[in-house]
């Protein structure tokens, strides 16, 4: 049976949104639309926001006949340590939808495995160097066929530079297996390179990589995004809303081929 998406992006959202709610105050903000916009495109930000990722994948697997929709809800929730540090709660929870020939019966719909990261930051200086390290925890979903039904730990890393318009920078982490029901083990690791670049009206055009290395496959997977995104308001919400295209410079041949789209909205909630 297929699972309730609508449903789970209703409970999920209202949860991220009622924690949010229920934040501690966090370092002093700006509230322009610019400072905003590069608070987004910065991974250790003080600053609550709940995205939605939609991303759409084809030409999947040997014969290139697979498809794949999922959903990223990816809610950002800093908490204040002290006034000089914020612990930065990333959590992505991935919602599938999949047609793989090689599969199962060539269909297939759920829950994927749960990332949990958390950064501990200090404030940086003005004009500084930002960072911050912590644990990554993998949760597994045991979706057949979409789960890798393993629990996975390890570290994660982010530094940036935000300079004028410019932000840049690489978001790291690296997952072992420690446990699970899954039949292969897991070592990956996960390089994500970015730049960003932020008008004074808050349009931000960016490009990443969220390449990934199977150390016990031996194979890489490489997607490079090329998005724009606006930061705006819907009635009294602040939201941002972008789009763009990736393009799977490497993969392994069960994985992604070609050209694939994501669309992105994310829901802002700077402190008042």
């Amino acid at each position: 049976m297929k699972p309730q998406i609508s449903s789970l992006q209703v409970t999920f959202a209202t949860l991220a949104i009622a924690t949010a709610l229920a934040a501690p105050p966090l370092f002093a903000q700006e509230t322009s639309d610019e400072h905003l916009a590069k608070q987004l495109v910065n991974p250790v930000a003080p600053l609550v926001s709940v995205p939605f990722q939609f991303n759409w994948d084809h030409n999947i697997g040997p014969t290139r006949d697979g498809r794949k929709f999922y959903l990223n809800f990816q809610p950002v929730i800093p908490i204040k340590v002290s006034d000089d540090l914020n612990v930065v709660s990333r959590t992505i929870v991935p919602i599938v939808d999949q047609h793989v020939s090689f599969l199962g019966d060539g269909s297939q719909s759920g829950i994927g495995d749960i990332t949990q990261s958390f950064f501990f930051t200090p404030r940086p200086k003005p004009g500084g160097i930002i960072w911050g390290v912590g644990p990554v925890v993998l949760i597994p979903s045991d979706t057949d066929f979409i789960s890798a039904k393993k629990w996975g730990l390890g570290p994660t890393a982010v530094v940036l530079k935000q300079e004028r318009t410019w932000t840049y920078g690489a978001l790291a982490n690296h997952i072992w297996s420690v446990g699970g029901s899954g039949p292969q083990d897991l070592s990956n690791t996960l390089l994500q390179p970015f730049l960003n670049y932020t008008t004074k009206d808050a349009w931000t055009f960016g490009i990443n990589t969220e390449s990934v290395y199977d150390w016990k496959q031996s194979r890489w997977t490489m997607p490079i995004n090329a998005t724009v995104a606006k930061l705006t308001s819907i009635g009294t919400q602040r939201v941002s809303i972008g789009g763009g295209l990736r393009y799977y410079a490497d993969s392994p041949e069960t994985g992604s081929h070609g050209w694939g789209v994501r669309f992105v909205v994310t829901f802002v909630f700077p402190k008042k």
